[in-house]
Parts: structure tokens; sequence; C-alpha cells
């Protein structure tokens, strides 16, 4: 009858174990190598539409330089898409990038690149 019990305690713990998610075990975790960014980067960019005319304002707090670019899509298919030359964004500088459309704004945003 003991045998039975521990038999069964032991089949029960080992039970649980498996049906633990595999996050959950504490040696499923490897470490990646040379995946994770150790420095933070990037600007951050404010974009405003205001009618036609786009205004974003890029602030870089960390020590890379960042050079952004501000796109624009325009509403109209006969209006021209722009995107702005690329500007070095230095480690606790401010820019700001303008454009236009000739009627209505479709969209606007910033890209962001490491200084090679």
């Amino acid at each position: 009858m003991r045998l039975s019990r521990s038999l069964a305690s032991v089949t029960v713990a080992a039970a649980l174990v498996l049906a633990l998610p595999y996050d959950a075990s504490p040696h499923a975790r490897v470490p990646e190598t040379g995946t994770a960014d150790p420095q933070p980067f990037g600007a951050e960019c404010r974009v405003r539409v205001t009618g036609s005319h786009v205004v974003a304002h890029c602030h870089n707090p960390y020590v890379g330089t960042d050079r952004v670019r501000l796109h624009i899509e325009c509403a109209r298919w006969w209006d021209i898409d722009t995107d702005s030359a690329p500007v070095d964004t230095g480690p606790a500088t401010t820019v700001r990038l303008t454009g236009r459309c000739w009627k209505e704004v479709g969209a606007a945003w910033v890209s962001h690149q490491r200084e090679d």
C-alpha cells in the first residue's frame, strides 16, 4: 500500500512538472548572442499636420547620431509624395523637418537610420 502512495505522489509531481509551460522552466532560456542592442537609439519625433503643411520636430536624447527623414504621402493621386533629405540628429539635438502637399495630406511619418 505504501508503494502505491509514493508512486502516486511521484506521478503527480512528474505530471505537474511536465504540464508547466516551457518558459516557466528556469533552464529554458538560453541567452542570445549578438542580437540585443546594447545602446538605446532613435530620436523621438512628433509630427504635426496643419492643412497641407507638415512639421516634424525630432529630439535625440541618446549618444549615437540618428539620421532622420520626413516622408509625406499626399491624399490626391495627382499630388506628388515627398521625402525630405536626411538630417543628422546628434546627441541632445533637436531638428525641424518640414514639407507639404498641394492639397490634403494622406499620411506623414519619420524614418530613422544609424549613422555609419
